[in-house]
Parts: C-alpha cells; structure tokens; sequence
C-alpha cells in the first residue's frame, strides 16, 4: 500500500493523500515570522498540520517528502481574482462576454484555478463572479477538480451605469437575466442584493462605490454609491456574518466606505496620506492589485482594439498611478493583503510588482499568507505553519529574504494535506 502511495505520489498533478505524510524542508517560515527555522519537519495527519518538529521527524507508517534544501511556506493566498476572466491581451473583452454562457466561465474558471494552485495558491477570494464560480468552489472542495480553496462574491454591487453595469455601452434593447443581480440604486435594494448574495452562496460581499478604469462610460475619479447605500450593504453583510471588500479609487469615496465599515479597499489608487491614515486606524485593509494595471495598460498600448469601447484611454490615463502611490502607502503603515484582480495568467507577478514598490520581500509574503488569511477571516486555518492548521503549504527553491525571485517559482504545493505538485523531491517510506 506504501509503495502504491509513493507511486502516486510521482503522478504529476495528482491530489493525493497519505496519513500520516511528513514534510522535511531545509528551512521554513511560518508567515509569522521573519526568522527561518532550519532542518524542519511538518507533520500532516488528516489534511491538517498536527505537529512542526526540529530536524527529520519519525512517524510509524509515515510517507516522508524530502524538500531538501528548499524552503518551506505557508500556502499562498490571493484575496482578489476573478476566477474565469481571460487575459486582456488574448480576446475581445465584449464579444468575450456575450458570446460565452456560466458553463462556459465554469470550465475556464476550473483552468485558471488549477493554474493557479500549480502557481502556489492554495486560497483563492473571487470578487466578481456568479453561480459558475459557486458551482467550481462547491466542485474544488469536493474534490472533483483540482484547485484552490474558494471564497465568492458573486456580482459586485453597484449602482445603475456604475463600474458593474453589464448594459453600459451596449445596445438598450440587450437584456439578460443575470445583469440586475448586482444592481443596487437605493439602500433597500443594497440590503436586498447582500441577503439574495448570500442565499446563493456567497462567502463575501463585493461593492463598487466609485467607478472603475475596465468599464465604459463611468468615471474611476468619482463616487458613485451613496453613503446610505454602502451603510445599508455593509451593516446588512456583517450582520449576516460576511466581510464587505470594496472596489474604489477616489480618496473622498475610499474615506467614505471606511467610515461605511467596509473590511478592505481594493486597489485604492488616488488614496492620500489622509485616507491612508484613516483606514489604518479603522483596520482596514489595502488590496493594491499591481498586477491587473501591469497587464492592462500593455494591452491598451498595444492592443486597444481588444478593450471595452472608450476604456483605453482610462488605462493609459490611471494605470500608472497605483504604483506611483504605493510607497506612499506603505509609509502610512496601513495593512496590506496580497491581490492580483487577475484570472488567467501569473499570479507571482504581485511579489514583483510589490518589491519594486519597495515593500520588504518578507513583508510580501506575509501579505499573502497570515495578513491575507486574517483579512478573509480564516487566520485559525490558513496562512500559517502551524500546528491546528490546514496542510496547505508551498515550497521554493531558496530563501526569498535573500532570493526574492524564489517567490514566484514554487516547486511544491499542498492543500489540505493533498500534494499536487512535487518537482524532483522524492518520497522515502519512514
């Protein structure tokens, strides 16, 4: 039985589980710390960590997976992604979106994840999906298609001609069934929208307070939800046990949605030291999404054509700034989570884009591992090495406070105890 585990085990992209499975790394960082631990062995039972041990630990029975001397983490996290959104570069965005049904993003969404997982991401929060994207969580934890552990968000709540506005620049005779599900225009229907959300399964709650940059006819600079209408969202979602992320890019509306009671503020372009210094005092975190700018204005220099109509001129006008105001941001000492507002594609492409901002490479994992795990509410289970915790680890060929680079080439991944990818570690019977 041994020996058909191990075999399986060698299966490249093969989720297997053994009990108890030992994991011996070189080195470790819990998530926590910035301190490595040498000659470490983690001790999985059951797709949990049950124990981390100093030097090779022994186990009657136990499969041992010999890291060597790589580097063992904590199971990467990104806190924004929408799970079947194509690569900008690679179609056109509106004949994309009515040419292709849920079953359709379904199945794209089950191929970026399991990029994704390959990539180290072992936890994943979509931000702007639908029933698709609750099908594949359901799928993933079931063990049907390999993946990252999934939370949701359905469609973003906005408001009519907002940033989530599937009619804006199509024909007014158009319909779909699907498009009013995030439409919110007063503060009762916001309470509606989140309790409707959370009926289909939502793990979180999406708004839109001001207008986006991917979108035709609004306006990234302005707010767009009323106050009342992001008070009624956010009271409604805690009430219901869900944290609310908030897409905004203007300081006056970031400010507004802070003292709305939002958890976090995705991308957060224009913020100030003001606004920045208000949302660390109320606790909320910053999810800079780099990488979505990175790719996008390449597309809109290279290939406008492929973009939504009137959108390019938004990319080429905004999509610099984020970087330019994130030293900024990190001076404020404001909490940072790891976000990449990307599908298909490299979801490493953060650690980079964050480092080069002049964020810490150790302060870039932590933001996708215990600070990630603490703004999803999840830090008793993920986003640590630690015993109690879920198996969901990550190795790396070096140390990344001395190899940044290594962050972004894992070499093992585990979720949940399960292995799904294992590049020249052998396994060796205990």
């Amino acid at each position: 039985m041994r020996q058909s585990i191990a075999a399986l085990l060698l299966t490249l992209g093969a989720s297997v589980h053994a009990d108890p499975l030992i994991v011996h790394a070189g080195s470790l960082y819990d998530g926590v710390s910035d301190q490595p631990r040498h000659d470490v062995s983690v001790i999985v039972d059951k797709g949990v960590i049950v124990a981390v041990e100093s030097g090779l630990a022994h186990r009657t029975g136990a499969q041992v997976i010999e890291l060597g001397d790589a580097t063992l983490l904590p199971g990467f996290i990104d806190c924004h992604v929408h799970v079947a959104a194509k690569l900008p570069s690679r179609t056109n965005a509106v004949e994309d979106a009515l040419s292709h049904s849920d079953i359709d993003r379904a199945f794209e969404g089950a191929t970026f994840t399991r990029a994704m997982l390959q990539q180290g991401f072992t936890t994943v929060r979509d931000l702007g999906g639908g029933d698709d994207t609750v099908a594949l969580k359901h799928a993933i934890a079931a063990g049907h298609v390999d993946g990252p552990r999934i939370l949701t968000a359905l469609e973003p709540l906005g408001p009519t001609a907002g940033h989530g506005d599937a009619r804006s620049g199509l024909d007014p005779a158009l319909d779909h069934v699907g498009w009013d599900n995030g439409r919110v225009d007063s503060a009762s229907e916001a309470r509606l929208r989140v309790r409707q959300h959370r009926r289909r399964g939502a793990d979180v709650i999406k708004i839109m307070p001001s207008g986006g940059i991917a979108s035709t006819g609004d306006d990234p600079r302005q707010q767009l939800m009323t106050d009342d209408e992001m008070r009624a969202a956010v009271e409604t979602a805690h009430g219901l046990g869900l944290k609310v992320a908030a897409h905004i890019y203007p300081a006056a509306a970031i400010e507004a949605a802070v003292r709305a009671g939002v958890d976090s503020v995705e991308h957060g372009s224009f913020a100030t030291d003001q606004t920045f210094a208000l949302m660390k005092s109320k606790g909320v975190f910053l999810v800079p999404t780099l990488s979505v700018f990175d790719v996008f204005y390449a597309t809109a220099r290279d290939r406008p054509d492929l973009l939504a109509p009137g959108t390019a001129a938004k990319e080429l006008a905004n999509d610099l700034l984020p970087k330019q105001n994130m030293p900024r941001a990190l001076r404020s000492g404001v909490r940072i989570a790891y976000g990449t507002d990307l599908g298909e594609g490299d979801h490493t492409l953060e650690f980079k884009l964050l480092m080069d901002s002049g964020m810490a490479p150790l302060a870039t994992l932590r933001a996708a591992t215990s600070e990630a795990a603490e703004l999803l509410g999840l830090s008793d289970r993920i986003g640590t090495i630690a015993p109690g915790h879920d198996a969901d680890l990550v190795a790396v060929a070096a140390d990344p406070a001395k190899d940044p680079a290594a962050l972004r080439h894992a070499t093992f991944v585990m979720r949940a105890g399960s292995v799904y990818r294992r590049d020249n570690h052998p396994v060796v019977r205990d």
